[in-house]
């Protein structure tokens, strides 16, 4: 049978946030996650499918890619199936034709499974690497030391706190209370948290967001961030610790994060917080 591209379709998204939880474990690299899925949602269901694509043979799903943003294709693929020809060529093809619907022309970066053919083709085709981004994991296995600070688990009536400390950490971030409802009602959030951290005068200084894939599996944090007015306190480190506790007690087996390796400020927080540092990764990139 020959391979198939296709949109899942807001029904279909569940197949796909369940394929993507079956493809996690310890062993595997850094790949899209079941939580990057969880936190495009809150852009809404409708959004989400429409930047999702999946390939399949014979009606198993054998690639998952979300278009997470202008030209940027992040993609992962069934690990019995990362050196195989049919698909990696099909693969290329798809992602390299604008007309095929995928990428758009021009400018143009593909997140891929570091040892995959598609990774090889793209190389010959002419895509070039480009920044390195470092994976970071924490090992799960024994518990967490206490964070230091106190920590919130939001629900609904903290929605737009939650917000708040989003906003305040990153710039020109959209994220809102309707958003966050938009993401808590999507499937993936039934196995996340959020939390947030606040410092001794009672304000909300940091916040988390972690995702598990299920029990013995990688759990994700995306994403992490500290209040502007706030860093340099070790609140960083904290929320970090806090997240790995929460993602301990949802079953997962390590906790995981990828940040670009030339943000030195952040992977020294992530490695304050017992997360050791993995093989770099690069996205391979087309110019315009």
């Amino acid at each position: 049978m020959a391979i198939a591209m296709g949109k899942p379709g807001v029904g279909g998204l569940g197949e796909t946030v369940g394929v993507l939880r079956e493809w996690q474990h310890d062993g595997a690299p850094m790949q899209l996650h079941p939580g990057d899925l969880g936190w495009f949602w809150r852009f809404g269901p409708e959004a989400t499918a429409e930047a999702v694509r999946t390939w399949s043979r014979s009606g198993r799903i054998l690639a998952v890619g979300l278009l997470d943003g202008p030209g940027l294709l992040r993609l992962t693929i069934a690990s019995d199936a990362h050196r195989d020809e049919e698909l990696a060529r099909h693969l290329v093809k798809d992602v390299s034709e604008p007309e095929r619907g995928v990428l758009p022309a021009g400018k143009a970066a593909i997140e891929a499974p570091t040892a995959s053919l598609v990774q090889d083709l793209l190389a010959e085709d002419g895509w070039h690497v480009g920044e390195p981004w470092t994976p970071l994991r924490r090992d799960l296995t024994e518990p967490v030391e206490d964070p230091g600070v106190r920590i919130e688990v939001v629900g609904p009536e903290r929605a737009q706190l939650r917000a708040a400390v989003q906003r305040a950490s990153f710039d020109n971030s959209s994220f809102t209370d309707e958003r966050w409802h938009a993401m808590a009602a999507g499937l993936p959030y039934a196995d996340a948290r959020c939390l947030v951290a606040y410092d001794d005068r009672g304000d909300a200084v940091a916040a988390v967001t972690v995702w598990s894939a299920g029990p013995d599996k990688p759990g994700l944090l995306e994403p992490m961030g500290v209040g502007r007015d706030h860093r340099g306190r070790g609140h960083g480190k904290a929320i970090t610790v806090a997240a790995a506790a929460a993602l301990r007690e949802l079953g997962s087996s390590r906790a995981v994060v990828c940040t670009p390796s030339a943000n030195a400020g952040a992977v020294a927080t992530y490695r304050s917080a017992g997360f050791e540092p993995c093989s770099e990764v690069r996205d391979r990139c087309r110019d315009a």
